[in-house]
């Protein structure tokens, strides 16, 4: 199995891989273009951790640990020579993958495995230019990265079968659930099920049926209270075929159908409103820290993650 790890790209994505990595034992090479970015990163990992010794999940040397592994560079070869498991975690920009890609071929051990977290291309898109592609794989992490259990596992039918095992058993290793794609379908399966929720919302929003926070309510206290232990096709079977399909005849022609996004996230993004990154989005984030929101949010995630582990 793997002893070291590099991660490319310490943003958002990257920061949660590396310390999950970092948590289960491994050496983390850390890359990005800037030092800054990456004292950043080391900064968000750190914060990170500590709400995790907070929350009682690890000790404060567990912590100390971890960041001890992380090693930050922005030597792009120093970062993957000795790497067995290199994650890429760059902007979805496919020239800036393909250059990447031919980069890490030519730096990296011949049996490393070069893993993409993209969401957003095909695993063929992503190898049409590789040399290897026997050892490039898909591991798809869910923001943030370093508490969201799910990594989705995308594979090509070039993608060889020892690199598709080994990758499986290191996501278990560092504590995911990862689930393989049977076919490498646009979106995968989270961001499919997750865009047709948001059309619905989105549309229930406009058509005034309520307001985005009593929405949001009816997701968090009503549906995904019930879906963070049992899923949807669970639900159905719980609830009885014979119901659903009625529910289903009776909805599913009334149910928004729309082929782009909504007109209020194009007018929203049209202005700079983008959400927290911003200050103001659907919500306005003016009379509050997002920092503290981030943390609360993480804080829940933490917990919830205790209870379903038992």
């Amino acid at each position: 199995m793997a002893k070291q790890v590099a991660v490319i790209g310490s943003g958002v994505m990257g920061h949660g891989i590396a310390q999950e990595y970092a948590l289960a034992g491994y050496t983390v090479f850390l890359y990005d273009l800037q030092e800054s970015f990456l004292l950043k990163a080391k900064q968000s990992v750190e914060n990170s951790l500590s709400l995790l010794v907070k929350e009682q999940v690890i000790s404060e040397q567990a912590k100390q640990d971890a960041l001890e592994r992380i090693v930050l560079t922005t030597d792009l070869q120093a970062a993957v020579a000795k790497a067995d498991v290199i994650t890429e975690a760059i902007p979805e920009v496919i020239e800036m993958k393909w250059d990447l890609f031919e980069k890490l071929e030519q730096f990296a051990k011949e049996d490393a495995i070069i893993a993409s977290n993209t969401s957003t291309f095909s695993i063929a898109r992503l190898i049409e230019k590789a040399k290897t592609p026997q050892r490039i794989i898909i591991t798809h992490f869910f923001n943030p990265a370093q508490l969201v259990p799910l990594v989705e596992i995308v594979r090509h039918e070039k993608t060889s079968n020892a690199v598709v095992s080994r990758t499986m058993e290191l996501m278990v290793e560092i504590g995911k659930s990862p689930v393989l794609l049977k076919k490498d379908v646009p979106g995968f399966i989270a961001n499919r099920l997750q865009t047709a929720l948001m059309r619905e919302a989105f549309s229930l929003l406009k058509e005034g049926v309520a307001d985005a926070r009593e929405i949001d309510t009816v997701m968090k206290d009503g549906i995904g209270f019930r879906w963070a232990f049992v899923g949807p096709i669970e639900t159905a079977d719980f609830g009885g075929l014979d119901t659903w399909k009625r529910v289903i005849d009776n909805l599913a022609p009334e149910l928004n159908a729309s082929q782009k996004a909504p007109e209020l996230i194009d007018e929203l993004v049209k202005k700079g409103e983008l959400g927290t990154k911003t200050g103001s989005g659907i919500y306005s984030y003016a009379d509050t820290s997002v920092e503290e929101k981030w943390k609360q949010r993480d804080e829940q995630f933490i917990r919830l993650a205790k209870m379903k582990r038992g």
